[in-house]
């Protein structure tokens, strides 16, 4: 039995990430699955409350990006603290999903668990693999009134779940957008470019200057999608569009909106305002570029910052603006994408009350702004960003703030062979060996191959 789960574990389980990145959505390529050997559907229990005695250990488990695993690892030792006869374990790794593959196969399992974003955790939900948490955020929460569940900001807590049941919650969330450094544009007259229009203007200016306007990070072709394609596709066709993708709609990749957004992809190509070599360059290298000044202008979510700031030279800043809109398209032109950091309680947990008692600590409003100001991005805690704000944080936190239309890629996960699929044809659109008619054929037809599938359970945005 094991065996077979094994197979069917590695089969699904998603590959190859980007090992420095803290991204929430993720920043590498997404592996093939296989459905043919998938374990059937179970129901899944309900995760304890985090109320009463705690005692004995703790493990857990989380993605080690960016922002490092120390913040962790120190609230378990206040925790502990806290609850005499507790000793929490903070283990963590920039491929921790390869490590937790096994232990989930295995129903050893760590007691709380952020496996980073390739690991299919939906699967693991819809076959009980990891516990329902209704019950526990409707306990009370670790400081002040009211629930644990309300303490976080609901449309955020809402991307924890699948089909209705909580399986994930939040922790920081990722925002996508654009930066830039003030500096560099200021001492060269250049105003951050809020349409498309606008933004092939510029680019001709730095161009002419010698620097490369825009780099992206090619050899993960997730970046230029979020980055750059999804965003044009939300402020060409609406959010409608985009969510017609996710969903699966007949003919939604062949829209209009789709096409245009790719086409925009090679019309910047063509007229080489990317960066020489762009597509080969690895999410470090092409960020490095950005830091140092070879280029202007460079997608990336908030995490950018304490990914790169060990290696930003002095005097070098960033700014985060939003990706620049279309003139006349149907899209709100404050919409914002964000991605949150699963974490969740396995089924098998030796300790899954300490799991979700400890988390609940890792949550409260006093880490939750600790959280904010040390690591300079926005929580899912209501509250969390009335703090000092990292400079770095403030145009991101005020867009945030402003958007009207937050949306995700969700799709991404429920869909990864697909999203395989897309991260391929963008390259090869960029490579020229694509048209963006191409593209938007290629995408048809994985999403047609993908409903078609009955093996594959289908979501709605």
């Amino acid at each position: 039995m094991k065996q077979a789960w094994l197979a069917s574990f590695a089969a699904v389980a998603l590959m190859s990430g980007c090992t420095g990145s803290s991204s929430g959505g993720g920043s590498g390529s997404t592996g093939a699955t296989s459905t043919a050997t998938t374990a059937p559907k179970a129901e899944a229990p309900d995760a304890p409350t985090g109320e009463g005695k705690i005692a004995g250990a703790i493990d857990v488990s989380a993605f080690k990006g960016g922002y490092d695993i120390d913040f962790y690892q120190q609230c378990a030792k206040e925790f502990d603290a806290k609850n005499p006869g507790v000793q929490s374990t903070v283990t963590g790794d920039p491929r921790i999903w390869e490590q937790l593959q096994p232990r989930m196969v295995a129903d050893n399992p760590p007691d709380l668990m952020f496996p980073g974003w390739d690991m299919h955790f939906w699967l693991l939900a819809e076959q009980g693999k990891i516990m329902r948490l209704e019950k526990a955020l409707a306990s009370p929460a670790a400081e002040g009134k009211g629930t644990w569940g309300d303490s976080f900001d609901p449309a955020i807590l809402k991307m924890g779940q699948l089909d209705g049941k909580q399986f994930v919650l939040p922790y920081y969330i990722n925002l996508q957008g654009w930066w830039y450094d003030p500096g560099v544009f200021v001492k060269n007259g250049w105003t951050p470019p809020k349409t498309y229009d606008e933004l092939l203007a510029l680019c001709e200016k730095i161009k002419a200057k010698g620097m490369a306007p825009l780099t992206f990070q090619g050899q993960y072709p997730y970046y230029m999608l979020e980055g750059m394609v999804f965003p044009w596709i939300v402020s060409i066709g609406g959010i409608q569009a985009m969510n017609d993708c996710q969903n699966l709609t007949p003919g939604a990749w062949k829209s209009p909106a789709v096409l245009q957004a790719v086409s925009m992809i090679k019309e910047l190509n063509d007229k080489g305002y990317f960066e020489q070599g762009a597509v080969g360059l690895s999410h470090t290298e092409s960020q490095t570029d950005f830091v140092s000044g070879k280029v202007a202008m460079i997608p990336c979510g908030t995490w950018l910052y304490s990914e790169m700031r060990k290696t930003m030279p002095p005097g070098a800043k960033m700014q985060f603006m939003l990706p620049p809109v279309v003139k006349g398209g149907k899209g709100d032109p404050s919409a914002l994408e964000i991605g949150i950091e699963p974490w969740m309680i396995p089924s098998k947990a030796k300790n899954p009350n300490g799991g979700v008692a400890l988390f609940k600590y890792m949550t409260s409003l006093s880490k939750a702004k600790q959280f904010v100001a040390e690591k300079g991005t926005l929580m899912a805690i209501k509250g969390s960003d009335q703090t000092q704000l990292p400079e770095t944080l403030v145009e991101a936190a005020k867009a945030y703030r402003a958007s009207k239309t937050l949306w995700s890629n969700q799709a991404r996960y429920w869909y990864p062979e697909m999203q395989k699929d897309l991260e391929g044809d963008i390259t090869g659109v960029l490579n020229g060996e694509m048209t963006p008619q191409d593209f938007c054929d290629k995408a048809e037809a994985a999403a047609e191959k993908t409903r078609n599938d009955s093996s594959i359970s289908k979501h709605k945005v």
